[in-house]
């Protein structure tokens, strides 16, 4: 996928052709499926929702609308991807009846979290009757046959838009599909839906002026994230079994999985599910079917079978002084370190200065800033940045590192060079790491914060530095955000966003796992049997 947009015609302002955008989207939703009014009612309006602190999820919406029946309600809510592929293998659920209940459950998620981008519904069901005809006479296209799966709007799928949140990018349709839609097409996946991202993807909450902003269903007064920010609410309401993201901040190892485009520094693929066992699947499924025939990116290396860890030697992370973590991060570390020692799983301090955290997240904004052409993406069509995009550039430009020398100066092949180099060196340390402490694999904070409130998010600094080293992580979930009143002040030069007690009480907590390069089978291992450890405290 190319950045550079087309030259933008000046008949419509920007204004306009997002608005004509976001009424066919509307459309595209089936009358039987839009939400009965006595339901919305009860609702803030949807301008309102972003200073509203409302769960989504708990208010059953699904079942109350009336939209799906007892079936489907079941079908969303109560099998993993392993068990709903068991079931369209065997015969017990059909292709179109799944389909169909992901389609209106994505159909609703979209009207209260304004989580979708493209729909193709129709497509969908035929597709998928097509799929049980085959299955009817004894065949199964692949291990996905009949699975829907969603997708971030940065995949191409022909005949519809890929327009990354930029207005620039409305006149285009796509041409042919992106190598990992052509390999999930292959695997007997049926494709539906696309999810909302952040403006040109470059902010970590999915707002933009064509679509808008999504909102985080546990709680709309907090941010969705991103830039996957629709494809993980679609996850949270049961939207979808199983969505396909892209990040320059973590996930797997960048040349595991067909990516899209490459920037100084790669951007990633990988999925996005409610149980570790789906994201398993998912890798070992696509790694499986060698996607380096479909994407020349692509490491052809097969997926490995491990033998199963019951004792893991784990590093943690500490905090890196530029960016301080909430008491609700701080206390779910906490808990996570005594859960895994409680079980016999052995923890590892590392040493700040040594896992060189800011350093490794300032050559991150530096390779970012290599590429101008978002710049030029938004100029093109006149639109502005949005908030949050605007107030995340603030931050960063706030955050008083100094490590690398001065670049000014210099042309962008010699600033692509020094800022490689020290990578390198950065890379080196890691390794050191690794064989000092002989570990299986580390746990940190996934971000400084859990959700906070809309246009907050800074610079996800404990995620963007493994893409710098390209290492695979997983994000395991952990409790709740306990309402702890405790002052937080962000010093000069640190980068943190504000800490509202009562704004994140109640938002879901994680941690993240990560392993070395081209280690994306021990990472998800170590997050299974992390993720059991967690379930185990818990009861």
């Amino acid at each position: 996928m190319a950045l550079h947009p087309q030259t933008s015609p000046a008949i419509n302002s920007w204004q306009a052709k997002a608005a004509d955008k976001r009424a066919v989207c509307q459309e595209a939703i089936p009358k039987d499926w839009i939400l009965p009014q006595s339901i919305l009612e009860t609702l803030p309006a949807k301008a309102d929702l972003p200073k509203a602190k409302v769960n989504l999820i708990d208010l059953d919406i699904p079942r109350r609308s009336g939209i799906l029946t007892e079936r489907e309600i079941e079908i969303t809510e109560s099998f993993t991807t392993s068990q709903l592929l068991e079931g369209l293998a065997s015969g017990k659920f059909t292709s179109y009846e799944v389909t169909l209940a992901f389609s209106k459950r994505a159909a609703i998620a979209q009207q209260l979290a304004n989580c979708l981008t493209e729909t193709f519904f129709s497509e969908a069901l035929e597709r998928a009757n097509y799929l049980d005809d085959l299955r009817s006479k004894g065949k199964l296209l692949g291990p996905l046959h009949g699975l829907p799966i969603s997708l971030k709007d940065t995949y191409q799928v022909e005949g519809t838009q890929a327009t990354i949140g930029a207005v620039s990018f409305l006149s285009r349709t796509s041409q042919e599909n992106s190598s990992m839609v052509n390999v999930l097409f292959d695997l007997g996946a049926v494709l539906y839906v696309k999810t909302n991202v952040a403006q040109i993807l470059l902010a970590v909450e999915s707002d933009n002026n064509v679509f808008g902003r999504t909102m985080n269903p546990w709680n709309t007064a907090l941010t969705a994230g991103g830039s996957s920010g629709g494809e993980g609410a679609l996850v949270a309401f049961r939207g979808t079994p199983l969505g396909v993201g892209t990040d320059l901040a973590g996930k797997f190892h960048t040349n595991s999985l067909p990516v899209l485009w490459l920037w100084p520094v790669k951007a990633t693929a990988g999925p996005l599910a409610n149980d570790v066992d789906s994201l398993k699947l998912f890798m070992k499924t696509v790694i499986d079917a060698r996607p380096a025939l479909y994407d020349g990116a692509v490491i052809d290396a097969p997926w490995r079978s491990l033998a199963k860890k019951s004792n893991l030697r784990l590093g943690l992370l500490p905090a890196d002084p530029f960016f301080p973590l909430h008491p609700t991060v701080e206390e779910t570390i906490n808990k996570a370190v005594k859960a895994l020692q409680s079980q016999g799983h052995e923890i590892v301090t590392l040493d700040a200065s040594a896992c060189r955290v800011g350093e490794a997240n300032q050559i991150m904004t530096q390779l970012v800033t290599l590429d101008t052409t978002s710049g030029a993406i938004l100029e093109s069509s006149g639109e502005p940045p949005v908030q949050c995009l605007s107030n995340f550039s603030e931050k960063v430009s706030k955050i008083g590192w100094d490590f690398l020398p001065d670049l000014s100066g210099k042309d962008r092949l010699d600033k692509y060079g020094m800022l490689e180099y020290i990578r390198a060196e950065i890379a080196e340390a890691w390794r050191e790491l690794w064989v000092k402490h002989n570990l299986d694999a580390v746990i940190s904070p996934s971000a400084q914060h859990t959700a906070v409130e809309h246009d907050n998010f800074g610079w996800p600094a404990y995620s963007a530095f493994l893409n710098l080293l390209d290492y695979p992580s997983c994000i395991v979930p952990f409790g709740k955000a306990s309402k702890i009143d405790a002052e937080f002040i962000v010093k000069p030069g640190q980068g943190a966003p504000p800490y509202n007690p009562e704004a994140v009480a109640g938002a879901p907590c994680s941690i993240q796992v990560f392993t070395s390069r081209m280690r994306d089978e021990e990472c998800l291992a170590a997050a299974e049997v992390i993720d059991n450890c967690f379930k185990q405290s818990a009861t």
